[in-house]
Order: structure tokens, then sequence, then C-alpha cells
């Protein structure tokens, strides 16, 4: 084996469920602590240091201040983008740079607090936390919605995803009821492992029928099949060379490889999207991955993938052709609805997860990563058996986006639509993604009458004929 070998020998896992809990940072240094203890190395002779971004607390310099702590001096530090993906990418880097021998040790790790956050709003009391950056810097996404999405009032995942899913429905031929039905079935089997993980934040088995029902967030999208994403949360990895492993004695069941990753893109905009119903990226990234892996689907022993919403899971498995009740399972943690949806952390909970999964039944194993709104993908396989060629974060897929029309007047098709419900329940409006007739483009539009809410939610839309007018910067849609 090559000594630059890179290889994942610790990981750790925290969640807290007493309020108010620990800052960040306290998080930050935890599971760094306790992943440097599971590897037998030194915090403080870390070579690299990649933190995810929090939406907890923007700090001066996080990489700096959790390094200050444990007492490292790295020669390399990163602070990630917001993204679902971004732990891959920092995994991704980090492995690459051990691979060319320009460190032989790095951190990973990722932390959220939002639950404490949220319990210092319940009490109106100010967050008093360390190091505040100041002046505050922009908000850590790659890019701000679009002036249409912003417009249509279109820029929250529980809007877009639902968007999504009743496109997904549609080219399926399902009726709204046969949806809700599959969609309480898989996601209760995802609750059992979730109850089964100490580490979940939501340790109960949900029934089917318990799914079934429940308050509409963005319809047709009940509360409890969503994302839980006021946690208080962290996860790290550490990797190092396999020379630096041999050095510290670490055994040989106790190393888990990165076989191969890769990278995809859809477009940033959900309305253009190619196809609502389907996502080209996430089938090229899953290939890539697993050429570069040497390995296939069925070669897995245990999946994560991606689940912040149902239909990041249902076009996953379109991709990857994989059965939504495959007895493998989706998820080896529980999901981000139950175990946890730590804003961007997600992916170092399942890859941790994972990795004490395969140290124990050896074998290979497979990780999905979504930023964004299905937008960015990220597929790696992880292995007891050294191998195959890593990758890295080029993208092996773009999707070449469909044209927008900001605003329009005449008739349209309806695309994808959701109903947006206010935290009484109560639904407050719909926004519709729409086919326009002359040629490939499409437009956003906002419904705001109680009978036409309520028709939405009564019967299939889409592929619907309405008529839009403009109302200021929206498009506003009857029929």
């Amino acid at each position: 084996m090559d000594p630059r070998t890179p290889c994942l020998v610790g990981a750790a896992q925290l969640t807290v469920r007493t309020q108010p809990g620990p800052e960040p940072l306290d998080l930050w240094e935890h599971v760094a602590r306790e992943a440097a203890r599971d590897a037998g190395l030194p915090p403080s002779r870390l070579d690299s240091i990649g933190l995810v971004y929090t939406d907890s607390w923007q700090y001066d310099a996080p990489p700096y201040r959790l390094a200050e702590r444990l007492g490292a001096a790295p020669r390399h530090s990163v602070y990630s983008n917001v993204s679902g993906t971004a732990p891959q990418m920092l995994i991704g880097a980090a492995a690459a740079r051990i691979a060319a021998g320009e460190l032989d040790s790095a951190l990973v790790a990722g932390a959220e607090a939002l639950a404490t956050r949220r319990h210092f709003r319940k009490m109106r009391e100010h967050v008093v936390w360390s190091h505040p950056a100041d002046p505050k810097p922009p908000y850590g996404w790659d890019r701000p919605p679009h002036p249409a999405e912003l417009a249509h009032e279109l820029f929250l995942p529980v809007h877009t995803y639902p968007i999504l899913e009743t496109a997904h429905r549609f080219s399926r031929n399902m009726a709204i009821s046969r949806e809700m039905s599959e969609r309480a079935g898989f996601m209760s089997l995802m609750s059992e492992v979730a109850a089964a993980n100490p580490h979940a934040w939501r340790r109960v088995a949900f029934s089917p029928e318990e799914l079934e029902t429940g308050r509409f967030v963005g319809w047709p999208y009940t509360s409890n099949t969503v994302a839980t994403l006021e946690v208080d949360q962290a996860a790290a990895v550490v990797l190092v060379s396999a020379e630096l492993a041999d050095r510290l004695a670490i055994p040989l069941e106790r190393r888990v490889y990165l076989r191969g990753w890769a990278y995809a893109e859809d477009t940033w905009e959900v309305a253009a999207r190619p196809s609502l119903a389907s996502s080209t990226a996430i089938a090229r990234a899953a290939e890539a991955a697993f050429a570069r892996a040497g390995l296939g689907l069925d070669d897995m022993a245990a999946l994560d993938l991606y689940s912040c919403f149902a239909v990041a899971l249902r076009q996953a498995c379109d991709a990857l052709k994989l059965d939504l009740f495959d007895p493998r399972g989706l998820t080896v943690t529980g999901g981000l609805p139950y175990a946890g949806g730590p804003a961007s952390d997600y992916v170092l909970h399942s890859t941790a997860t994972l990795a004490g999964l395969l140290r124990a039944q050896r074998g290979h194993g497979l990780v999905t990563g979504v930023g964004m709104h299905l937008t960015k993908h990220t597929c790696a396989v992880w292995s007891t058996e050294p191998g195959g060629v890593l990758g890295d974060a080029a993208p092996v897929h773009t999707a070449t986006p469909v044209p927008l029309q900001p605003l329009y007047e005449g008739p349209a098709t309806v695309a994808g639509y959701t109903v947006a419900h206010g935290r009484d329940g109560a639904p407050e409006r719909a926004i519709l993604v729409v086919d326009l007739p002359d040629g490939p483009a499409r437009a956003h539009a906002v419904v705001r009458q109680a009978d036409l809410l309520a028709d939405a939610e009564s019967r299939e839309l889409v592929g619907t004929r309405v008529r839009l007018r403009t109302e200021g910067q929206a498009n506003v849609a009857d029929w």
C-alpha cells in the first residue's frame, strides 16, 4: 500500500439535549478531541482543520479559534460555505492533500446549536457567545436566490422541495393519497433506525399512520416528514496517511478508506431544472463514484442517502435504480427528519456512523450529500479495503438551465407546486412553477385565493392549465 493512502481512523458524534446547551465552539472542541482520541492522535498533532459552516453563530476566525482550543498549529485550515455537501467536499479535499503528501493528518468537524438558539428566542434572551465576527460577514451561501424567486417568496427548502415532489408524483402518475402513504411507509422505517441510534435527536419510531397525519408545512409535506433543523449536534472525523496510521499502531480493522467520490450539480433555481421530476446529476455522480471505487451498488453493505425531504430520496433512488424499500435501508442514522438535520453538517454524522458500521462488519458503504435546493450532489464510497481512485470536486455533470421569465401574462401549465402553511397549520399561499407555451421556458406564480388553495390540495394540479397576470414584481395565477 502507498504510505500516503488516506484512511479514516477517528470519528465522534455528540447530541446535547439539555437546554440551553453549549455554543458551537464548545461542540467543535468536544468532537475534535473525541475523534482524535478515537484515532490515538494528540489533537495538537493535527496538520489540517476543516470546519463546516455553522448557522448558529458567526465567529471571527472559526478554524483558528478551534486550533487555539486544541493547542494545534495546523499547516492548513478551511471554513466551508453553506451546503449539505460541504462535509464531503472537505473530506475529499483533505484526503487529496494526504494522498499528495502535503499533510499526514486532517480533522473535519461540524457543529450546530440551533436548539439552544431557539431556547434563547423563546426566553427572549440575547445569545452571547465567544469571538463574534465584527462586522458580520455575508451569509455563507455560494449565491443568493434568484430575484424572481424572491419576488414569489420561494427561497425556503420547505417550499422548493415540495414543488419537486409534486412534479415527481405527477411523473409517476401517483394519486396524492398514494404518494403520502408511500412516503409514510419508508420514512417510518427510517424512524425505526433513529430510535435505535444513541446519537439521534428524535429517538422515536413513528408508525406509517402517524406520519400520514399532522400539520402541513409545505404541502404535501407534514412537520414529521421534513428535516429537523433545530438541534444541538456535532460530529467529526480524523483522516491520516497509512504511514502515520502505522506509526500510531492503528489496527488495520480500525481503518476505513475513501474508495472514490464524485460531485455534480443541478441548476441553482428549482424552476430552471431540465426536469423537475428527476436528476441526471445524481445519476452521474453515483456512476462516477462507483467507477472510481471499482465497485457497484450491489457491493454496498450499507447506504445513507441524504434525506432532508422525501423527494431527495425518491430522486436518488430513481437515479441509482434502488428500491425505496431496499432491505439494506436508506439510512444508517435515521435520516435528517429523525436523527437530526444540523444545517450543513449531516453528512459528517452519516459518515461517522457508516465508519463505525464498517469497522464492525467490514465491507463497503455509500454516503450521499445534497446541497441547497437539490442543487449540489456528492456520492462517496467508503470501504474497509483500500483501492480505487479518490476523485475530486470537479463536477462530473452540470445541468443546463431552462430559461426563466420573471414576469409573464397569459396561459401556462403547472409543472410543480406547493401550498405554504403557517405555524397555525392554515394554508397561506400556493407557489407554482409553470411551463410557458412558447418554447422551453418557465415562470413562477403565487395563488392566495382560499378556494383555489383548497382546490390545489384536493386534486392533482400539475398538468393543469392556468392563467397568469402580473402584480408588481410577481405573477399571480388563477384557474
